[in-house]
């Protein structure tokens, strides 16, 4: 029954894939080549990234066959849709940070972890930190959140910033790909009906090793061939500020960072916590929103780190009005990824490259992972490749018999990271404030995230064969 459930399944599936192959060969194609045009435009030509993603969105739109008169609209949908986001979580994120600097606050974090850890170890305490902190928060969020931290521990230490910088990436990309409560992870154990506490056991196992390899080990190999420009303009901000003779004390600048973590997670258990459709429980959702979460806590930083270390109210109005001029252009940048992103999925790219991974026989467990994977690297979102691929993949699953749907959240996770581009806005983020040039973001940051999509299933796949 299995069998031939199966089998029908491959093969209508097939059949259809077989009758839009040239096509779906051909968007494919104009996809491939879209991409390696951006790259060459930014990278060898070195033109204006914005303006570039702008221009070739619109042209692999009417290559595709996209009316020209949704073309625009398509991608304005796309720009607006990440903007409405990332724009408030980058300028909420990046308040909470320069608070953090000026009032010290960071530099007490990145003094009480060089103590404990040994400054010879700061890489190994950033991944440690970002993999508690990133649990409830989506990557951009954790990241903004940290990166002043991160900037302080490297200047310490004298290190590149990417020494401590790719470990802390990499701890906030595992738990954003692996492990409940995060979001992401959380869609998928729904869809694949999976066991939240045994998909946690079994994240925490295969994430931490992951961390590891893709953090502070591949940190030492890749860093050393890494040459960063002197100056980084986003690092000032964190950095060059008048030195003080009191800062805040560790305990009250990790519960001010922690606070939106510790808001977002009873956002994401509030219907543990509370009856679903009653105040309290609308009470809990709203401030476990990410951006309220964060607006609280930024709130209360001009408290913990404004007002109760010594700054007037103009100090504090001063901090967040000239800390949002460097984070203009990453925001462009990370709204034309989402435009291109809108794009790629209007145009029919994605539904094409579902139908291509369809007409292989799979088992789910390697549908799970190839098929986020794929739609990772079409989309550029993590979150989407993760909830397309588990809503696809489930009913085979099911319908198969197959026995760990736990083993299912981990391994279509692990392909929902791969070989992040130049269509993510995480790329851009990460390129712009660790301030390097495109290639060197291919270097680091898109190998970082191959190899956890590669080292998590590599595990995944081992525990399966144990289980």
């Amino acid at each position: 029954m299995i069998y031939e459930f199966h089998n029908q399944f491959d093969v209508t599936l097939s059949k259809e894939y077989r009758m839009a192959a040239p096509l779906g060969f051909g968007l494919l194609a104009y996809a491939a080549i879209a991409i390696i045009a951006l790259i060459v435009l930014i990278a060898r030509y070195r033109l204006n990234p914005f303006i570039v993603i702008t221009l070739v969105s619109i042209g692999l739109a009417l290559m595709a066959g996209m009316p020209a008169d949704t073309i625009m609209g398509s991608y304005e949908a796309g720009v607006g849709k990440t903007l409405g986001h990332i724009a408030l979580v980058v300028a909420l994120g990046t308040m909470l940070g320069k608070m953090m600097a000026e009032s010290g606050g960071a530099e007490q974090v990145a003094r009480t972890l060089i103590n404990r850890f040994g400054e010879r170890n700061a890489h190994w305490a950033m991944v440690c930190i970002a993999f508690l902190v990133g649990l409830p928060l989506f990557f951009e969020v954790g990241f903004v959140l940290l990166v002043p931290i991160a900037f302080t521990v490297a200047r310490r230490v004298g290190v590149s910033i990417l020494m401590v910088g790719l470990p802390m990436v990499a701890g906030l990309s595992v738990v954003h790909a692996l492990v409940p409560p995060h979001p992401a992870a959380m869609m998928a154990v729904l869809a694949y009906n999976a066991s939240v506490g045994q998909t946690v056991l079994y994240a925490i196992l295969i994430g931490i090793p992951t961390a590891i390899i893709a953090g502070p080990l591949y940190a030492k190999f890749i860093v050393p061939r890494i040459h960063l420009p002197a100056e980084n303009p986003l690092e000032r901000q964190f950095i060059e500020r008048e030195p003080r003779t009191r800062l805040p004390s560790f305990t009250l600048t990790m519960g001010t960072i922690l606070l939106p973590v510790v808001l977002m997670m009873i956002g994401g258990w509030a219907n543990v916590i509370s009856t679903p459709g009653t105040g309290f429980n609308q009470f809990l959702l709203f401030i476990g929103n990410s951006v309220i979460a964060l607006l609280v806590a930024t709130l209360v930083s001009f408290w913990t780190l404004g007002l109760a270390q010594g700054f007037n109210r103009e100090a504090i109005l001063k901090f967040t009005n000239e800390c949002l001029a460097p984070t203009a252009s990453i925001t462009l940048l990370v709204g034309a990824g989402g435009g291109l992103n809108r794009i790629l999925v209007d145009a029919g790219v994605t539904n094409e490259i579902l139908g291509l991974a369809h007409a292989f026989h799979l088992s789910p467990l390697v549908m799970g992972w190839l098929f986020a994977a794929l739609m990772r690297i079409a989309t550029g979102s993590a979150t989407v490749a993760m909830t397309t691929a588990s809503g696809v993949v489930a009913p085979v699953a099911l319908g198969l018999g197959y026995p760990h749907p736990e083993l299912l959240v981990l391994a279509t996770g692990a392909g929902s990271v791969i070989f992040s581009h130049v269509n993510d806005g995480g790329f851009w983020l990460i390129k712009e404030y660790f301030n390097m040039t495109v290639i060197q973001t291919f270097k680091t940051w898109t190998v970082l995230e191959t190899l956890i999509s590669v080292v998590a299933f590599g595990l995944t796949y081992g525990l399966s064969c144990i289980l």
